[in-house]
């Protein structure tokens, strides 16, 4: 006899799934599917969540704590793990200071409690941490700095556009549960526009699909607002809505439409069209990748989409908006964490090999990492690997990961289909609780925080606070934690027990944002772009190539839902571009900072002048495209110039 579990999907991924887990009498997971019961998820879920069944039996699996002794890292009993921890970290708090602590949590799960384990470091020192963002930074602070906040309307609110600006996003691979949204929207008449530098499979969907340079985003927005300005097309309220709009229009009125058109490499008279239809045949929203961000002007490039919808009426109102990022948090309590107001240091997440090198007064003598493989995920891979490898680096996760490869310490915890937590989705407003549909091995359900197997993270954070002296800091069960974080909830019947009968829409997001008339800065008006933005990427004449590493529905991040084998990484380069290399061929893919060996794949849509790569590979396998990337932070907002690397092909070395 089978039984049908719901649980919510807690990996770094916008959608926040509800999984409908088929287990079998053994209490073995044996598929997976979409709940149908979910407005967002609507009975279907992404390739790599509904292979995930292969790795939650993955034969690597960690199944006990892993300590090095002598180089190796050899299985130990839980005592002697938590012992070996709260060792090291109470002798370097007492030799240097907390700050010779370092907590590193990453976004590797979206769960809500893994805000325990920051607490607990935070009571315990406060220790070092990490400032910025890799994946979102810019753009969140950008959007913080426009509007006081980085969130969004309502999801459905699309059907409410009639125009759609989807730019540098790709929903196929990051966020399919927004295509069928997109797909109602376009047959209720609205029109999608496409913009990005490789054509992806959004081009299906969009009725034009325009193609600039990359980090020429930026100049394509100004373009557009040029042409708003030229046309009368300056929307009554902007200069209430707005401050410093007389700068902001100088800075537009620097070039005409064609100049700024040629900055962001656009046939002028598809930016005049583009701009037509975004203004005029609106209301228009813009759906604004992660993307955009990663690069040296991610922030500016990110502000300048903002401007254009304040610029011509398209915010606060039904189908508008710049659409970045949904808050994920915001409905959940957890602000007895205080992070970067109290830490006594902070490391830039981008640059965090090089800095946890340098970093003195005190050096940096423990690191604990969770929900994050940061050797694989972080630019300078070989940097970063080495200055983790020369620290006592607690690793919390479930699989070996190019991270555990280096760690002193290796703690194992639950998969996504073992979890309980809560969990909120930065690609929708809506919430679910996540819940065991199947025990961790050596374990039963419920949880057992003393189990011989993968534990809880708060179970294994409460054993160790037990030997750190803040036992009564992290005591509570899991359910405890759970009522304890949806306080706020509980005041609108929307909280843990709500969240039990299914998936529940943030009851505190509005679904249209500043419908007001007011955003949620200090002046509560748009705080308009007031510098131009850098036009000109990086150019080196001995590396022609910019390097993107873009999501694959294969991956999510480091975690690949099919076995590659011995596969080389696909290099995608548009035939013109691939320096002689024929279609099919081997080749070493160079960097000032790294090389790996590619297969060059020859592919028209892809831009002339970019090499794409599949993104999360990592160190170990010899497909990581962090290797080759230098560890530099965006304009603003601690995130990572991901997409601004300059590479070139040259003869494979085994060849040579």
């Amino acid at each position: 006899m089978t039984s049908i579990v719901n649980t919510a999907c807690n990996r770094d991924c916008p959608d926040a799934c509800t999984l409908a887990v088929t287990v079998d009498a053994s209490g073995r997971a044996i598929k997976l599917g979409g709940s149908r019961d979910d407005p967002i998820t609507r009975g279907f879920l992404c390739e790599r969540t509904g292979r995930f069944l292969a790795r939650q039996y993955a034969s690597d699996r960690i199944t006990e704590p892993l300590l090095r002794r002598k180089g190796q890292l050899e299985p130990v009993s839980w005592d002697v793990a938590l012992d070996a921890a709260a060792e090291r970290l109470l002798a370097a708090r007492t030799e240097h200071g907390p700050a010779a602590i370092m907590h590193y949590m990453s976004g590797g799960s979206l769960g809500i409690l893994k805000a325990t384990s920051s607490y607990l470091f935070e009571q315990f020192g406060p220790v070092t941490i990490k400032r910025g963002d890799i994946c979102s930074g810019a753009g969140e602070w950008a959007q913080e700095r426009d509007f006081g906040v980085a969130d969004s309307h309502d999801a459905f609110d699309l059907l409410n556009s009639k125009t759609i600006v989807i730019w540098g996003k790709n929903p196929h691979v990051s966020g399919v549960h927004l295509l069928p949204i997109l797909r109602d929207a376009r047959a209720g008449g609205a029109t999608i526009v496409g913009i990005d530098p490789v054509r992806t499979q959004a081009a299906s969907l969009c009725e034009t699909f325009i193609q600039p340079r990359p980090g020429g985003d930026a100049a394509l927005a100004l373009a557009i607002a040029r042409w708003a300005f030229d046309h009368g097309r300056v929307h009554a309220s902007a200069a209430e809505r707005c401050d410093n709009l007389e700068t902001y229009l100088a800075l537009v009125g620097e070039h005409d439409v064609a100049g700024w058109s040629q900055l962001a490499d656009v046939p002028t008279r598809d930016v005049e069209q583009l701009a037509e239809r975004y203004v005029d045949a609106g209301p228009s929203a813009i759906l604004v990748g992660w993307g955009m961000a990663r690069r040296f002007n991610g922030a500016a490039t990110v502000r300048a989409i903002d401007a254009l919808a304040a610029l011509v009426g398209h915010l606060g109102v039904p189908g508008g908006g710049a659409s970045y990022y949904f808050g994920r948090r915001t409905a959940f309590d957890t602000d007895f964490v205080r992070g970067l107001d109290v830490a006594p240091r902070s490391l830039s997440e981008p640059c965090l090999g090089r800095e946890l090198r340098a970093a003195s007064s005190p050096p940096v003598d423990v690191v604990w990492v969770t929900a994050g493989n940061p050797v694989a995920m972080l630019p300078e891979t070989p940097v970063v690997r080495a200055a983790l490898a020369e620290r006592f680096t607690i690793v919390v996760d479930t699989h070996p990961t190019d991270t555990t490869d280096v760690a002193s310490l290796v703690l194992p915890t639950l998969t996504l289909l073992e979890d309980s937590d809560l969990v909120g989705a930065y690609g929708n407003h809506w919430l679910r609780e996540s819940r065991p549909a199947v025990a961790p091995p050596a374990s039963s359900l419920p949880l057992d925080p003393h189990a011989p197997g993968p534990r809880h993270e708060l179970h294994i954070l409460q054993g160790l606070a037990e030997r750190l002296g803040l036992a009564d800091v992290m005591a509570g069960s899991i359910d405890d934690w759970k009522r304890r974080v949806t306080k706020r909830l509980d005041t609108v019947d929307a909280g843990i027990d709500a969240l039990r009968a299914g998936p529940v829409r943030n009851p505190f997001a509005r679904e249209v944002l500043f419908d007001d008339g007011r955003v949620a800065t200090a002046s509560g008006k748009v705080q308009l772009l007031d510098r131009v933005p850098a036009h000109e990427a990086p150019a080196d004449a001995n590396f022609p190539l910019t390097l993107m590493a873009i999501s694959t529905s294969a991956a999510q991040s480091s975690q690949w839902s099919i076995d590659l084998g011995d596969a080389l990484a696909s290099a995608r380069v548009h035939p013109t571009s691939a320096s002689g290399h024929a279609d099919g061929s081997t080749a070493t893919l160079e960097s000032t900072v790294g090389a790996m060996r590619v297969t060059v794949v020859h592919d028209d849509t892809v831009r002339p002048g970019l090499v794409v790569l599949p993104k999360g590979g990592q160190l170990r396998d010899g497909r990581c495209a962090n290797a080759l990337i230098e560890a530099r932070e965006t304009d603003a907002g601690g995130g990572a110039a991901l997409y601004d690397q300059c590479v070139r092909l040259v003869a494979d070395e085994v060849s040579r």
